[in-house]
């Protein structure tokens, strides 16, 4: 089948789309990913909205709306009266019974916000059971799609279950955030002529989130952007950040807790220390929020070089979570034009600065291609030198390579080229030592700068192995 061209990106997830459609079998798709990711979007520009039944779920409706709505939905398809089903058995078997009627090739049936149907006693999830083990998989025509925004049902109810519907979805899709080089791609659609530079400051304010990429005015710069969207008083994301977590998680508060302690902490956390500053038990709940939450890329797991010992860390590295709960979330009153006159200033120095070293953690693929080791194995981690308990130094991102070569990278933001002095340098060269004296490696160590707008060719510049810019950050 073709494919529409006004989606951006998505290459994978349409590939897989047409190979459903051309399979000549029955297929349960499961697509989830966050809140204003484009699922939705997703599926009705490739279908073109031609969908044989849709449906919606609304988030704390009750079982009656929900069915209400069903009934105008299948009133609306099949073109003809049904008496209201007072049960979800019931209503999938009127499903079944209009799409029985049905005389075409291939038959679409996409319902969205599937976790949200599952209310309460409503007995949903076995209704869906018996509509797709009793029906939908012996239909080889028939293309039963089911998007959420809740991921811990997605994941654990749907995709997970251990009953009826286990391994019964056939192809399961996460939609995850924008890179760069998509980010550069659907703003240029819309009209807004930012540079490289600008583009790659509005990912560190937003992520790669098509919803929140999409409201950005091209009449206005990124800071005028971000105040209208964040601190003007009527700021359309101003209160995303409550909803994007209720819509995710059924425990939000918990999943806040969480983020919201690994965000005072710039390097991460072990699951240990998490525990002991929330006062919370380490059993399996503790467990199942991190592997959401790594599920959903709020943040990453990983080991500090050289110490295994210690345990994995947990690092918050959602952009959008990190600038929000930084200046939003206890600066209600501040200015209109708050985020504008903070351009350079220390606090946003500071700022950006950590904001890069995340945007370069989401794209690691990009440096390693520049590199030219895409097809080399690595693991990536960061270290931290220690003398005595006291900290002596940091390197930033540490790419371990199975050809005996470490890149040891600084990441440098700047609003021009970066300057690297020889005091600069000799405190460089005095960090690599220490990193191989504190891990023993044999391995060759390469210096690697990765920066906005390139360094200065200075005396300097001549003793850096590998440099990676802004420009390299969006390849595709």
């Amino acid at each position: 089948m073709e494919t529409p061209n006004l989606i951006i990106g998505r290459e994978r997830e349409k590939d897989i789309l047409k190979n459903c459609m051309d399979s000549g079998k029955p297929e349960f798709i499961a697509i989830y990913g966050r809140r204003r990711i484009g699922k939705t979007f997703l599926i009705k520009q490739f279908f073109k909205n031609q969908f044989d039944f849709y449906l919606t779920g609304v988030v704390d409706s009750n079982m009656r709306d929900m069915l209400e709505y069903f009934n105008l939905q299948l009133q609306q398809y099949s073109g003809r009266e049904w008496p209201l089903a007072d049960s979800w058995i019931k209503a999938f078997r009127q499903l079944q019974e209009y799409l029985s009627e049905l005389k075409k090739e291939t038959i679409v049936v996409f319902i969205d916000e599937l976790p949200w149907l599952d209310t309460p006693r409503s007995r949903f999830f076995r209704a869906l059971d018996l509509f797709w083990n009793g029906w939908g998989d012996s239909q080889k025509n028939l293309k039963f799609i089911v998007c959420g925004s809740a991921t811990t049902w997605m994941t654990n109810k749907l995709i997970g279950d251990k009953g009826g519907l286990h391994n019964r979805v056939t192809r399961q899709i996460y939609l995850a955030p924008f890179n760069l080089y998509e980010t550069e791609k659907m703003l240029h659609s819309n009209g807004v002529a930012w540079n490289r530079h600008q583009i790659a400051e509005c990912y560190m304010v937003v992520g790669g989130t098509p919803y929140y990429l999409a409201k950005m005015d091209r009449k206005e710069s990124v800071a005028q952007n971000i105040d209208r969207l964040f601190f003007h008083h009527a700021g359309e994301l101003r209160n995303e950040y409550e909803f994007l977590f209720r819509s995710l998680f059924k425990d939000s508060m918990l999943y806040r807790r969480v983020v919201e302690l690994l965000a005072s902490k710039a390097m991460g956390m072990t699951r240990e220390e998490i525990v002991d500053s929330l006062g919370i038990s380490t059993g399996g709940t503790l467990t199942e929020v991190l592997q959401n939450l790594m599920t959903c890329d709020f943040i990453r797991e990983y080991n500090a070089f050289g110490n295994k010992r210690k345990g994995k860390l947990y690092q918050l590295t959602d952009l959008f979570t990190l600038f929000y709960l930084k200046f939003v979330k206890n600066n209600r009153n501040a200015a209109d034009d708050y985020w504008a006159t903070r351009i350079d200033s220390p606090v946003h120095r500071a700022w950006a600065g950590y904001a890069f070293e995340q945007l370069c953690l989401h794209h690691i693929p990009q440096i390693k291609a520049t590199l030219g080791i895409s097809g080399v194995a690595t693991d990536i981690s960061s270290w931290t030198g220690y003398e005595n308990g006291r900290k002596t130094g940091l390197i930033d991102l540490i790419i371990d390579r199975r050809d005996e070569t470490i890149n040891l990278c600084e990441i440098k933001y700047s609003l021009k080229e970066y300057d690297i002095t020889p005091a600069y340098m000799k405190s460089i060269i005095e960090r690599m030592e220490d990193f191989r004296t504190d891990t023993k490696t044999k391995k060759a160590l390469h210096l690697t700068f990765v920066t906005i707008n390139g360094l200065k060719h200075n005396a300097q510049w001549g003793m850096i192995q590998n440099e990676v810019t802004a420009d390299d950050l969006f390849r595709q």
